[in-house]
Parts: C-alpha cells; sequence; structure tokens
C-alpha cells in the first residue's frame, strides 16, 4: 500500500502541494483529477522521488524519505510515452527485462505476453515511427509493466491523443491495469478518464485534495460546486432555480442548497401535454419530493453533438440549458416543457458550507 500522510512541496516558498493525505490499497487505481495548476502532476513527482517533499512518503508502512528514485520499485508513465525511436517495439518492452539480467528467451516471452495484453500482437518488429499516438501510448505502457513495478505512476498519458481514442484507451487501460493486478496512481484533468479507469478518484484544487472516494460516490455526491464542475457536472444552480428544478427532478434539496445538473440531464419536449406541476416542500424543510416538467420559451438554438442544445428561459427559474431530438423541430419563441433526469442531478450544500473538512 501507498500511504501519504501531510505531504507538501513548495518551490521558492510558493505551495504547489498542500498537506496532502491519500492512500492506494493493494491492486487499486486511484485518479488525481484537477485543472491544470492544481498540483496533481507535481504530487506524481514527489511520491516518485523527483521532488522534495515534507511530510510521509510510504511503501508497505516503510518511509521512503532519502530512497532515490531508482531504488523504490516505482514506474512512471508520461504523457508522450518517452519511446526509444531507435528500438523496436520488442526492444523497448525488453529494456528492463534486459536491465535485470534476463536471458533472451526469457525476455522474448515476456514481451510477447505484454503485447498481447496491450492489444498489439504482432508489433514486435515495429519502429515506434511507424506506430499512432495510442499504439505508441499502449508501448509504453507495456515498457512500463515489463519492469513489474509495485506502483505503476501514470501522468496523463491519454492526454495528447484526439478525444475518440481517448474514451478507447481509457477502457482499455483500465482493462489492461486490472488483468495485470498493477496497483496504480493516474493524474488526470478528464473526469472521464477518471471514472472509466479508477477505483477511487481523489478531486484536487489549489494544492489540496477536497474529496476522496469509490468513484460512484464522488457521483452522487460531490463536496462542493467546483468538485462538482471537475467531476463533469455542466451547470451548478442555486435559489429559485435549484429549488424548482431539484422538485421537477423529485431530487431533497436541503434549504438553501445548489443542484449540480449533467449536460444531458435536461431535455426539452414540446409545450402540448406539459404537467408543470410539483409540491412545494417536502416534509422536514427538505424540498423537492414532487416532480414534474418545467415550463419555458426557448431563446436559442444550435446544433451539437449530442442533439439540438436549447437555451430555455424557464418561469421562475431564469436560463437553462436543454437538449432536444432534431425532430421536435423546436424555434426561438417556442414554448417547450422541460424535463430533469434524477440520475443527472447531484444536491450540494449550500454555497460555502462543503461537507468535506
Amino acid at each position: 500500500m501507498l500511504e501519504l500522510t501531510d505531504v507538501t512541496v513548495a518551490f521558492d516558498g510558493a505551495v504547489a502541494v498542500d498537506g496532502v493525505d491519500l492512500a492506494v490499497a493493494d491492486g487499486d487505481v486511484l485518479a488525481v483529477l484537477g485543472p491544470s495548476g492544481c498540483g496533481k502532476s507535481t504530487l506524481l513527482r514527489a511520491v516518485a522521488g523527483l521532488e522534495p517533499a515534507v511530510g510521509t512518503i510510504a511503501w508497505d508502512g516503510v518511509d521512503l524519505a532519502g530512497t532515490p528514485t531508482h531504488r523504490r520499485g516505482f514506474a512512471l508513465m508520461f504523457q508522450d510515452g518517452q519511446l526509444f525511436d531507435h528500438l523496436t517495439v520488442a526492444r523497448n518492452v525488453g529494456y528492463a527485462l534486459r536491465l535485470r539480467g534476463a536471458d533472451r528467451r526469457t525476455v522474448r516471452r515476456e514481451v510477447d505476453d505484454l503485447l498481447e495484453l496491450v492489444g498489439l500482437g504482432g508489433y514486435a518488429e515495429r519502429l515506434p515511427r511507424t506506430l499512432s499516438g495510442g499504439e505508441r501510448q499502449r508501448v509504453a505502457l507495456a515498457r512500463s509493466l515489463a519492469a513489474r513495478p509495485r506502483l505503476l505512476l501514470l501522468d496523463e498519458p491519454l492526454s495528447a491523443l484526439d478525444a475518440s481514442l481517448r474514451v478507447r484507451l481509457a477502457a482499455d487501460l483500465r482493462r489492461i491495469l486490472t488483468e495485470a493486478g498493477t496497483t496504480a496512481l493516474f493524474v488526470t484533468h478528464d473526469q472521464s478518464e477518471a471514472f472509466a479507469v479508477a477505483d477511487r478518484i481523489a478531486v484536487m484544487r489549489g494544492g489540496r485534495v477536497v474529496q476522496e472516494g469509490p468513484a460512484a460516490e464522488l457521483w452522487r455526491a460531490p463536496v462542493d460546486a467546483p468538485a462538482a464542475r471537475s467531476l463533469g457536472y455542466s451547470v451548478v444552480l442555486d435559489g429559485d432555480a435549484a429549488t424548482l428544478v431539484a422538485r421537477a427532478a423529485s431530487v431533497p434539496l436541503e434549504p438553501g442548497g445548489q443542484l449540480a445538473v449533467r449536460s444531458s440531464g435536461i431535455r426539452a419536449l414540446p409545450a402540448d401535454g406539459a404537467d408543470g406541476g410539483g409540491a412545494a416542500n417536502g416534509a422536514g424543510g427538505v424540498v423537492g419530493v414532487g416532480g414534474g416538467s418545467l415550463p419555458g420559451t426557448v431563446r436559442s438554438v444550435r446544433l451539437g453533438p449530442d442533439g439540438l442544445r436549447l437555451d430555455v428561459d424557464v418561469d421562475g427559474a431564469g436560463r437553462l440549458a436543454a437538449l432536444a431530438d432534431a425532430a421536435t423541430e423546436p424555434a426561438p419563441g417556442d414554448r417547450v416543457r422541460l424535463h430533469v433526469d434524477a440520475g443527472a442531478c447531484a444536491a450540494l450544500p449550500p454555497r460555502g458550507a462543503g461537507r468535506w473538512t
């Protein structure tokens, strides 16, 4: 197990990582999720021994202070893979095995097994320059696994790839790490990658970990509005808008609470037959147990990859974004009713009253 206790990293008096406590259990994958500049890559480098840190970085209870990078038994995979372009795929993957003095037959057998694991069987004699970006990253992953690391550190390994390839490779990365039984610390700014790859997620902001736990738990209950946005919620509502949308979705909301909503969580239908109802208050002062739809007027329409995207002026709630099917042909000025998916919403505490301390 990797254990971080009050880990802090500062550069010329500027704190980049501030008192981080984290643990990664054997065989688990922990994703550290946050925007650029939040300190996540610095934290990863500190774990690798590449940045000086105060606090405790321990493996299986043994403090690694003073242990140089090459003796920690960790492997670090970067954004660009950093392959040896003059060596074949097989020689890239087998590099660590040869350093350990493995015989030629053993190296070839393990290289072949690893290439099959990452989906590159038959690529052994190719040169890196003949590969696509995704293939190069698979080779880099196989090379990292060949070192049989106690811990694999991945620094934004998919960020240089195009969006569709990132989605496919993230799913493959999860499978590969699971099949290999590898313990990993995975740094990313992309919430979809974090959910696709990791068992647990730590949300980092301003050098601090503001929330950590199983991926599903964080999705259901973000600690605050910035954490919700980091986790993929597109909008955070408060005031009357939060109350009305929560009621329409039958999502309990404490008085003064905020509501985070995914971009796909609100859909617009023609106004005919809108029910518009909903209870005003639930028992115990909790708002939002009635359900219903929200009437509104379309202000703008544009085409998006997931359908038509509408800007709707909702009665009593202000402007909200919604999706609509092209077949409904909404136009500015049309009346619509908005249906809200409870599974795409998360109730948040009132502003400034986050759950995490």
